[in-house]
């Protein structure tokens, strides 16, 4: 059976799987490269097709296929699934990005590129690294991983400025109350901070801002930005 604790393999003798990390990263990167202009869409694996967070994300998805944009997910289940079907259903890319876990995440059919992933820290770069626009719809540790990982990376000029919308205002408005109350009040960040992000209910607002924060930013990763350090993959 293969170690389930891929973080703890990496020790001498063992650095042979470093090879596989980079062979994830070339194999991302050469399915990649030519999307086009793309969003990346997390959020909650544990909802249904009855869900209306799930006929949520499928319009928004549908939405963003309809103005151009591929559309990219975790390619599994719930959200993901619905991004993957909205893009799919619109003739539109619809990349999923697939993770091995112990508890296996099965691929929904709806993505029409695929990729697979063992390593979840790649896997968030290829995110990053193809889209325009952040889309968090509601979800558990795993959107709130790639979500506050986006928004440091942002903070800390890592990366140029785009659109980080959470969608979903009953859903975020505790969180987003934490942050002001105990982060902001003490001072943990900053007042602009908090513009690095912003809560959207509407779908049409939705790949509106998007859209106009294309215009304004062609790419993601482009060298232009005067603050930028450096694009991840430059």
């Amino acid at each position: 059976m293969e170690k389930q604790f891929l973080i703890d393999d990496l020790k001498l003798g063992e650095s042979w799987r470093l090879f596989k990390i980079m062979g994830e990263f070339v194999e991302g990167v050469e399915n990649l490269h030519d999307i086009g202009k793309a969003v990346s869409i997390f959020g909650t694996a544990r909802i249904g097709t009855e869900d209306p967070i799930y006929q949520l994300t499928e319009r928004i998805a549908a939405l963003f296929a309809r103005s151009g944009f591929a559309v990219i997910t975790g390619g599994g289940g719930g959200v993901m699934e619905a991004a993957n079907r909205g893009a799919a259903d619109e003739n539109g890319t619809s990349v999923g990005l697939n993770i091995q876990l112990p508890h296996e995440q099965i691929p929904n059919p709806y993505a029409n590129v695929r990729l697979e992933f063992k390593y979840f820290f790649i896997r968030k770069v290829m995110f990053l690294k193809y889209a325009m626009a952040y889309i968090a719809m509601p979800g558990g540790f795993g959107t709130m991983d790639e979500l506050f990982e986006v928004i440091t990376l942002t903070q800390t000029r890592r990366i140029k400025p785009f659109p980080i919308i959470l969608v979903g205002t009953s859903f975020w408005q505790g969180l987003l109350d934490w942050i002001r109350d105990r982060l902001l009040a003490d001072r943990r960040i900053s007042e602009e901070d908090m513009d690095i992000f912003q809560v959207l209910d509407d779908p049409e607002q939705i790949v509106q801002t998007v859209q106009n924060a294309v215009g304004h930013h062609p790419a993601p990763f482009s060298p232009t930005h005067p603050e930028q350090q450096g694009p991840l993959l430059a």
